[in-house]
């Protein structure tokens, strides 16, 4: 985990998970680097906020595989899932709900996060019947953030197919996937209002 800058409450908090992904970024907001993995952004995010001073928002930048074909670009998300939490059986057994789906404020697709870096095909098509896209830490922040009242603005880029080719496709592709959402959040912060 690595903060560069201050938190402060009239100011988002950029959240990204690798430094790859965020290497293009100009901003004067505080950048939270949290590494790879559910566990790993639940806890950097949630050491931060626990700090005392509370960001306007979040803003979860980073690139995502696509799970349905023609999927490309830059998308908000507007629900996050986990894809590797067993939320039914676990309340089938315990009779509470963990896990549940959270909804965001965009209005692009579901995307779904788990501790595992799909290129499997066949996992692939399972996850496409409840989700467009797939990253490993868009749940997990925006869960620990909302434990804190904290908004999240989730942004993805798609980086691969999710499929036998992802691992040569996200390293061959994160740079300009990091270029494109450094233009994003430049442009974001240009026409955001200031609250």
């Amino acid at each position: 985990m690595t903060l560069t800058g201050t938190v402060t409450p009239d100011r988002p908090l950029i959240v990204v998970a690798l430094r790859e992904e965020a290497a293009h970024l100009d901003t004067a907001h505080p950048v939270l680097l949290t590494g790879v993995g559910k566990v790993n952004a639940a806890l950097a995010v949630s050491r931060v906020l626990a700090a005392g001073v509370l960001p306007r928002e979040i803003v979860n930048l980073g690139t995502a595989g696509a799970l349905r074909p023609g999927l490309a670009g830059v998308h908000e998300i507007s629900r996050v899932v986990q894809h590797d939490f067993d939320t039914a059986t676990i309340r089938a057994v315990t009779g509470h709900t963990f896990g549940e789906a959270l909804d965001l404020p965009g209005a692009g697709p579901v995307l779904a996060t788990g501790d595992v870096f799909v290129s499997d095909p066949v996992l692939r098509a399972a996850l496409a019947e409840h989700a467009a896209l797939v990253d490993m830490e868009g749940y997990a922040v925006a869960a620990a953030a909302a434990a804190y009242g904290v908004p999240v603005r989730m942004i993805k880029h798609v980086s691969d197919e999710a499929d036998g080719a992802a691992v040569t496709g996200w390293a061959e592709s994160v740079d300009a996937c990091a270029r494109i959402l450094a233009a994003w959040l430049s442009e974001w912060q240009h026409t955001a209002p200031a609250r």
